[in-house]
């Protein structure tokens, strides 16, 4: 009885040893995916008004914004460890764009393009075995395509500016896994943009997404 009672805690022993490993390869390992939702810009009316000012035109009587749009990225990341990965993609976050009337009679619009590439750090906080929250911080480095058009009193004297610049980018989300190779994100970032004519702000977007884990199994 001493013998068999020894000899199954030395086989569970084993069996725990040899199964460590694969539990921290499993933490480990290549994955991708491709999230899509709403971005949302902050359009800064107070310096379209000091530029149409500056232009010498009184103040606008309106400005319509167009601050909404779709978003969507395309990434690639690498898992160190259940807490720890590096991440990086492309991400288009729409266009948006914005419409003054002036007096003498005229309109000012403009509109702005937002694609780029982002790498992030990302700190993963596993709650459940199936579910876990995670943070990003890191950098994106934008190409910010303008365009501006003028109708009536309003003339533009450059049409088309383009800027590409690096900023830095944040966010926080919730993961949950249905399997080990296939799990489902919810997340809010904010990018950091500097557009082609010296304006900074923040773009932000929530999203949801699929994850694919290469390597993984279909089902647990």
């Amino acid at each position: 009885m001493k013998l068999a009672k020894a000899s199954g805690t030395l086989g569970l022993a084993a069996l725990t040893a040899i199964a460590s490993p694969f539990a921290a390869a499993q933490d480990s390992g290549w994955y991708g995916g491709l999230n899509i939702g709403q971005s949302t810009a902050k359009i800064d009316d107070a310096r379209i008004t000091s530029s149409l000012l500056g232009g010498g035109f009184p103040a606008p009587t309106s400005i319509t914004d167009d601050d909404r749009d779709t978003g969507y990225k395309l990434f690639g990341g690498y898992k160190f460890n259940r807490n720890f990965a590096l991440e990086g993609g492309y991400f288009d976050l729409g266009k948006f764009g914005f419409a003054a009337t002036t007096v003498p009679a005229g309109i000012l619009s403009g509109n702005i393009r937002l694609r780029g590439l982002n790498l992030d750090a990302v700190g993963i906080l596993p709650i459940a075995e199936t579910f876990s929250a995670f943070g990003r911080i890191g950098f994106n480095h934008a190409e910010a395509r303008d365009s501006f058009a003028g109708t009536g009193a309003v003339n533009v004297l450059n049409p088309s500016p383009s800027k590409r610049d690096t900023n830095y980018k944040f966010g926080l989300g919730v993961q949950y896994d249905f399997s080990q190779s296939l799990g489902m994100r919810a997340e809010a970032e904010r990018y950091r943009i500097n557009d082609a004519v010296g304006n900074k702000g923040d773009v932000d977007l929530v999203s949801v997404g699929l994850v694919y884990r290469f390597g993984g199994k279909t089902s647990r």
